[in-house]
C-alpha cells in the first residue's frame, strides 16, 4: 500500500479517483488547491503525488516546482490535454510521468506502481565513474564528494545507463526499462529527465561527460 496525495480541484474527479485508488489498496489523501496540496505534502509526507495541472490559485506547474525545491517525492501529473505545452511544461517542472484525463483508474494505478518501483535497489554494489559514485544498494549518489539529490526516476535512469558504460540505449528502450512503458511511449519523458539529470551530475551540462547523446539513436553513459 502506498500513501498517495491527490491534488485535483474537480470534486467529481477527485472523489472518483480517491475511491478507485483506495480500491487498489492505496491510502489516499486529497487537496483541491495547490496551496492546500503543498500544506498536506509537508504534513503527511506521501510516497507519491498525483497532481492536476489546471488548479485554482497556484497551478500544477508551480506546485511541482515548489515540491522539487525541497523533495524528491515522485510526481505524476494529470493533464486534460496531451498537448506539448502541458506535457513539456510539467516535465520541465520536475514531474516523473504524466497521464491524460480522463484516465482509467487501472492505468493510473499501474503508473503509480511503476514509478514507486523505481526506488528499489539492486545488489551489485558501488559504481565509480571518475568523480561520480553510485551506490546501487543504498541508492545514493555523490559527485566530487558531495551528495546529489535525485528523484526516483532520475536515479533509475542513471542506474540503467551506468550499468553498461558505452552501450547506446534508444529512447524506447529507456521508456521500457525506466518508465515501464511497454508501448510506443513519449520520448519527451526521456529527454526532459536526461536534462534534469545532467544539471545535477555534470560539471558542464552543455558538454556532458556522463550522460551523452548519440544523435539519431539515443543516449549512452560515458566510458570509465
Amino acid at each position: 500500500m502506498a500513501a498517495i496525495l491527490l491534488i485535483e480541484d474537480d470534486p467529481l474527479v477527485r472523489r472518483g479517483l480517491q475511491l478507485a485508488l483506495r480500491g487498489h489498496g492505496h491510502d489516499v489523501r486529497t487537496a483541491d488547491t495547490g496551496e492546500d496540496g503543498l500544506r498536506e505534502l509537508r504534513a503527511s509526507g506521501p510516497d507519491l503525488v498525483v497532481l492536476d495541472l489546471m488548479l485554482p490559485g497556484i497551478d500544477g506547474f508551480e506546485v511541482c516546482r515548489r515540491v522539487r525545491e525541497s523533495s524528491a517525492v515522485p510526481v505524476i501529473m494529470l493533464t486534460a490535454r496531451g498537448d506539448d505545452f502541458d506535457v513539456v511544461g510539467g516535465l520541465e517542472a520536475g514531474a516523473d510521468d504524466y497521464v491524460v484525463k480522463p484516465v482509467q483508474p487501472t492505468v493510473l494505478d499501474a503508473r503509480i506502481r511503476a514509478v514507486l518501483r523505481r526506488g528499489t535497489g539492486s545488489a551489485d554494489g558501488v559504481r565509480v565513474h571518475r568523480d561520480l559514485r553510485i551506490d546501487t544498494t543504498a541508492l545514493t549518489v555523490t559527485s566530487r564528494g558531495e551528495p546529489v539529490s535525485l528523484t526516483a526516476t532520475e536515479l533509475r535512469l542513471l542506474l540503467t545507463l551506468s550499468r553498461a558504460p558505452g552501450r547506446v540505449f534508444s529512447r524506447q528502450q529507456l521508456l521500457e526499462e525506466v518508465w515501464e512503458h511497454d508501448y510506443l511511449g513519449d520520448s519527451r519523458l526521456v529527454d526532459n529527465c536526461v536534462q534534469r539529470l545532467r544539471a545535477k551530475i555534470e560539471t558542464n551540462p552543455a558538454t556532458p561527460e556522463y550522460v551523452q547523446t548519440v544523435r539519431g539513436f539515443g543516449y549512452r553513459f560515458g566510458p570509465l
